[in-house]
């Protein structure tokens, strides 16, 4: 985290901190999918977001967008340092984005990126599986259990999960990120600070609502939250996702300034 406020001060010195308000858009629009089809159900009533078929996550490039607000305007709450750095990012995307070297999305932006999602359901646990970044998954345990302690925890791409049914709401707590990622395509930052709340829904046979609450203090003032809707694909398999070729690039990647811009080579965790 260091490293990155560092780098952020000095960019501050760059870009204007100018208080511009971005505008929320609607949460994403019907396919012609029929949602009148009522919630596929376990057998003991529980809400099954699994079945024959893939979601298909949308293309959701700037999380600023899906702002959830009570108010006629929102605005991600950046701190100085995440309000540049963001800024920095977005002119400077294609050659730091880090899910372009074949690194993890991780966190929220797993759920905004182009490509379909199985999600497997058991009693305790949930899987879901990314068609992109490689076939990455994420576990959610559902056993009742605690996260570790953060200070023996080794983060990681997609932190520690664990999650509770709130009648038909799944609702997922998750820390122990590392700070790898953006949480867009974007470049909105975050810190090993990261801590989110998603709540998940499925009001209809065709339609996943996703909502997460990110709670940053060390990159942003309050925490925000953003929505949007996933389409089921009744039928559809997982395909092939290459995204292996060339990582060695990244040992030689430098910054603008001429320091390395991944701390270490191990990309595993």
């Amino acid at each position: 985290m260091q490293k990155l406020i560092t780098i952020a001060t000095i960019l501050m010195f760059q870009f204007s901190l100018s208080d511009t308000a971005m505008a929320q858009t609607t949460i994403a629009g019907d396919s012609g999918l029929d949602r009148t089809i009522p919630t596929p159900r376990l057998s003991e009533g529980t809400v099954n977001l699994s079945g024959d078929g893939v979601w298909n996550i949308p293309y959701i490039r700037n999380f600023a967008d899906r702002i959830i607000h009570e108010g006629e305007n929102a605005a991600v709450p950046f701190l100085p340092w995440t309000r540049a750095m963001h800024e920095y990012n977005q002119s400077n995307y294609v050659a730091y984005d880090p899910e372009g070297f074949c690194l993890p999305p991780g966190g929220p932006r797993s759920m905004a990126t182009p490509y379909p999602a199985e999600i497997i359901q058991h009693r305790d646990r949930i899987i879901i599986i990314f068609e992109g970044g490689g076939h990455v998954w994420r576990e959610i345990h559902m056993d009742g259990r605690e996260h570790p302690d953060l200070e023996t925890y080794v983060p990681s791409y997609f932190g520690h999960s664990v999650g509770h049914w709130e009648g038909d709401t799944l609702v997922v707590d998750t820390v122990g990120f590392n700070e790898k990622t953006w949480l867009d395509f974007g470049g909105h930052m975050h810190t090993d600070e990261l801590h989110t709340i998603e709540r998940i829904t499925r009001p209809n046979r065709n339609t996943l609502h996703y909502e997460v609450t990110i709670d940053d203090p060390g990159a942003y003032s309050e925490p925000w939250t953003i929505a949007w809707d996933i389409n089921w694909s009744e039928g559809q398999e997982l395909a092939d996702y290459i995204c292996q070729e060339n990582n060695q690039y990244l040992i030689d990647l430098l910054d603008d300034f001429g320091n390395p811009f991944f701390e270490s080579t191990n990309f595993a965790r």
